[in-house]
């Protein structure tokens, strides 16, 4: 159905265009938003003191340590950029990913699949003994896509629906599909705060068999495009365009105020 959609979508290819510096601070704000999705919240500034400087608050070990373990997936350079070329690579990538990012919560079975059905909203995500298969099934329909950006979005919509761990999926989903763009040269994708909602809804929807995907694509496109427009190359820099653009804003509060992502000039 999603590839079916992305396939009769004409490709718009953003390239990460520009020297390195260019990019700089964009895998500590991809992580940062990323962790703040899932409930992970952390002021910026103590966030930027856990990822890059290696602090860790006393009160808050487990959840630091989440915080480190996305930007680390985000910014290395062969991490980043590592897709799946078969369906064997893509679950070993998962275990591997995963592992990194719950080693500080054994509760959470690093690295394991998961054993028990999990739900959100009352939706149940794909049953345990079917996991792999589905897995499998998926990866083979999307390898048909060329496109990174094409490849993302059905990866993205793959593991959302896969929920193949006890809890990290979200970050997980994210940073793989995210290597499809980078694997291809592309801009990843960042999804802000303020557009939590927009995001979520978009894949709730295709869950729901609300479209084929369209919405879904139209979102992660808009934040495609955001992020291209940020200059990255500084903290300050970075931190000055997404507060002007409401990047940090509450969603809920934002929906109610009529608030906006905004694209930058």
């Amino acid at each position: 159905m999603l590839v079916t959609t992305l396939e009769r979508t004409a490709p718009a290819a953003v390239p990460a265009l520009g020297a390195s510096r260019r990019w700089e601070w964009l895998p500590f704000f991809e992580a940062y938003f990323s962790n703040f999705i899932e409930g992970t919240e952390f002021g910026v500034e103590e966030a930027r003191r856990i990822a890059v400087e290696g602090f860790v608050p006393a009160a808050r070990p487990a959840d630091a340590h989440d915080i480190s373990a996305t930007y680390r997936l985000v910014s290395d350079l062969a991490l980043r950029a590592r897709s799946a070329a078969t369906a064997d690579e893509l679950l070993e990538l998962l275990r591997e990913q995963h592992a990194v990012l719950m080693a500080a919560r054994p509760d959470k079975r690093p690295g394991l699949f998961k054993e028990v059905p999990n739900y959100a909203g009352g939706y149940q995500f794909v049953a345990p003994d079917l996991l792999e298969g589905t897995l499998r099934r998926g990866f083979d329909a999307l390898a048909r896509l060329t496109d990174p950006f094409q490849r993302a979005t059905a990866m993205m919509f793959l593991l959302t629906e896969c929920h193949p761990f006890d809890d990290g999926n979200g970050r997980i989903g994210r940073a793989l599909s995210n290597a499809e763009l980078s694997a291809g040269g592309q801009v990843r994708i960042v999804i802000p705060t303020v557009y939590r909602n927009n995001y979520l809804a978009a894949l709730t929807g295709l869950s729901n068999h609300a479209g084929t995907g369209q919405s879904l694509i139209a979102v992660l496109q808009f934040a495609q495009r955001w992020t291209a427009r940020i200059d990255w190359s500084g903290f300050g820099t970075a931190r000055a365009l997404l507060t002007a653009s409401n990047a940090f804003l509450d969603p809920g509060l934002a929906d109610a105020t009529g608030q906006r992502l905004i694209l930058p000039p």
